[in-house]
């Protein structure tokens, strides 16, 4: 992370209200998808520190939305089909959380990026949570469907580029494990356990 990046204002003031328990557990559907140091898990918006630039770039570069209407048309796609139909052809099956890992994440990028308000963002990320819940009991089921659509994708990014692959799998494994770890009391997989969304909702 770059130094002049710690004069930013840091996210936690700016927005100091605690997430609720089922807040928690709909950002935590993408924790596996960033590993950077700079990451936030515990909020709605995906850095430790404000940044609007910094996502407004990343949603340009890696998923050419500029626009309300380009985010809108990605995150219906995902959430529709996604990459998992694709998937199935090798897996034999629809690996849902590699895609819903990608929706909130992208849709955290999209609020703070200004293309989504907060309470957008929330509805957006509610959208996703049924077919999550019928499709998982678990954090590790969720974690290994997840990575089996990683490993499926990365293996189609190989036959097609020869350069600017992503992180190799085995960085992906390790986070997930972290994740996983019942003593990672930072894991918010630890913070919001996986039937907290099927309770009522509460402060945490």
């Amino acid at each position: 992370m770059a130094i002049w990046n710690l004069r930013k204002p840091k996210t936690a003031r700016k927005y100091p209200v605690p997430l609720t328990m089922h807040q928690l557990w709909m950002v935590s559907l993408s924790a596996p998808v960033n590993r950077d140091r700079d990451a936030s898990r515990t909020t709605l918006y995906p850095f430790t520190r404000i940044d609007d630039e910094k996502a407004r770039r990343w949603l340009a570069d890696q998923w050419e939305i500029t626009s309300r209407d380009a985010l809108a048309g990605r995150l219906d796609g995902l959430a529709r089909t996604g990459y998992r139909a694709r998937a199935r052809q090798r897996l034999g099956f629809e690996p849902l959380a590699w895609d819903a890992g990608l929706y909130v994440d992208i849709s955290r990028r999209g609020f703070a990026s200004g293309l989504l308000s907060e309470a957008e963002a929330w509805t957006a990320l509610k959208n996703i949570v049924p077919a999550v819940v019928r499709s998982y009991g678990s954090w590790k089921e969720y974690a290994e469907h997840y990575m089996l659509g990683r490993m499926v994708w990365r293996d189609n990014l190989r036959r097609t580029r020869e350069t600017g692959l992503p992180a190799p799998q085995e960085a992906a494994d390790a986070h997930l494990q972290s994740l996983l770890d019942p003593a990672n009391k930072s894991s918010p997989w630890n913070m919001a356990p996986w039937e907290a969304i099927s309770e009522p909702d509460h402060a945490r």
